[in-house]
Order: C-alpha cells, then structure tokens, then sequence
C-alpha cells in the first residue's frame, strides 16, 4: 500500500466566513479521503446507513441520520456501500479557524464552543437527539445570507456545544494533542509523551518532569485525563503506529517496535482492545484505489 493523502482545494476565500454546500444523490459527492489546512467542517448526513465514515484513526458505520464535526489537518472521508440508501443527502458547512478569533473564543460566554472546536481536533459524532435539534436549521442554512446567516451558524455551533453525547472518534496520539487542560503539569507530560514515545518511559520520568512524586503523579494524571499513565501512554503510541500504518508500508512488526511497542504480541493485543481489530485489518481498510484532490 502506499498511499498519499494530500490538502483538498477548499473554495473558502480569505473574505468568506463560511461555505455551504447541499448534495443530493445515489452516492457521497465526496468519495476519497481527504483533509483540510485551515478549516473546520460539519457534515450531516441523511439516509447514509449502511456505509463508513473515516476520521483520524477511526473507523464506523454511517447510521440514518449523523452529524460530525472535524478539525484542521484530520483525515476524514465517507463511503458508501451496496448497502447504502440511493437518496443520500449530505450538507457540508466548513468555516474557518479565523471565525472565532483566539481572543474571542477566551471569553466566558464562549467556553462551551471552544471546548467543543478543543475536541474537533480527533472528530465529534453528535448524539441523534443533537442532530434532530439542528438537522433543519442546517438545512435552513442555504436560504440565508449576509449577516443573519453567520449569526445562524454561530448560533448552531452554540447548540451543538451544549448537547450531551458528544463522542470524540479519533485516538488523542494520531493527531499528536495533550488532552485538553489548564493544568501546565498535564500539558508537559504529554508533551514529553509525544516526543518521546518511541523510547522507555518509566512512571519516574513523568515524575521528574512535573516534579511530582510517583504516587503523586499517577493519581494525577488518572484525575485529569479518567486514564492511568500507561493508558494514556499507551494511546499516543497507538496513535503514532496507526499514522504509520495508514502512511507507509513498513511492516507490524517495525511499526511497533519504532512506536515504543516492546514486543509485537503486546502491540497487537493493545491494538485490539482499542480499535476492535487487528492492524492488518485495519490497514486493509484504508488499501484500494482512491482519488485524492492534489492542492496546487
């Protein structure tokens, strides 16, 4: 396999807030896996079940009705299969970083969005209940413009950063991100997992570099991130193999061992428990023909 998986040309001009676009057909308009430099994008789809949806390192079934929201720099890509209702509707809103400015987004009143665009960076899947709530201002969308309509998104995101059921589809490691945190002590652990990851890291190197007592740090970091310090590990070094797996044709075996993996036993029963099959399987699922919009 070798594959390459480059930038898609995104019509969103410097001077435009967002872009909307409305297919309706017997396949996704948009069948190749892609992503974009700058911009976030919603999608929600309509009468998909049966086909796949690709985000980051995340592999799932399309159901009847779905919303995902997707970050900068993640790969992403729906597919649909024999299975697949021929009446597919797909709305695409992508709007960029620049729409809430850094400043913005501090404010108080704007903390439910930026947690929400914190997540997108690994895909949000939005519960059934928080797509209903917005599936028809989505669709509303197209018969706005100017002003109203960038109020009308703005006031969408709103909604969706205040649902319940959010579930974030890619692993923390694939897109090389800490977990988000306030804590400076959790940000400089996984930084020092990101970049060393490939090597031993013992519980007294995490200690050291937040200077914290073993026990100290172990309770830690299960308090901010709900993982033990070898999960968490454990799942950034998932997330640099899978990046390998989907990139390169190095082997399993090399692809563990450089991932920090000690034996290739180990690595495979990890990587079942996360992904819910083997990596052979899962590169398998990213093999075949496909087109990719190549950026100039």
């Amino acid at each position: 396999m070798n594959q390459k998986i480059t930038n898609e040309i995104v019509p969103l001009a410097d001077c435009d807030c967002f872009t909307f676009f409305l297919y309706r057909g017997g396949h996704f308009d948009t069948r190749q896996l892609h992503y974009h430099h700058d911009e976030y994008e919603l999608n929600l789809i309509l009468n998909a079940a049966g086909g796949r949806r690709i985000v980051g390192d995340h592999i799932g079934h399309i159901e009847e009705i779905e919303l995902v929201l997707v970050g900068a720099n993640l790969y992403h890509g729906w597919f649909d299969n024999a299975e697949t209702n021929k009446d597919i509707t797909e709305v695409n809103v992508r709007f960029s970083r620049n729409l809430f400015s850094k400043e913005l987004l501090q404010k108080n009143q704007l903390r439910f969005i930026r947690s929400m665009l914190d997540k997108s960076q690994q895909g949000i899947l939005f519960s059934p209940d928080a797509v209903r709530s917005v599936k028809e201002r989505l669709l509303g969308l197209k018969e706005m413009k100017g002003f109203d309509s960038v109020l009308e998104l703005m006031a969408i995101l709103h909604t969706l950063s205040l649902s319940d059921g959010m579930t974030v589809l890619s692993s923390v490691g694939f897109h090389h991100l800490h977990t988000p945190s306030n804590s400076r002590r959790i940000i400089r652990a996984f930084e020092y997992m990101n970049t060393h990851y490939c090597e031993l890291i013992t519980l007294a190197d995490m200690a050291a570099c937040t200077n914290m007592h073993e026990a100290s740090f172990s309770r830690f970091i299960k308090k901010n991130t709900g993982k033990t310090f070898i999960d968490s590990l454990n799942e950034i070094r998932l997330g640099h193999a899978i990046r390998l797996l989907i990139d390169t044709n190095r082997t399993i075996a090399e692809i563990a061992y450089s991932c920090g993996f000690n034996n290739i036993s180990n690595f495979n029963r990890i990587f079942r428990n996360k992904k819910h099959c083997t990596p052979r399987e899962f590169r398998e699922n990213f093999s075949g023909e496909r087109v990719y919009i190549q950026s100039e």
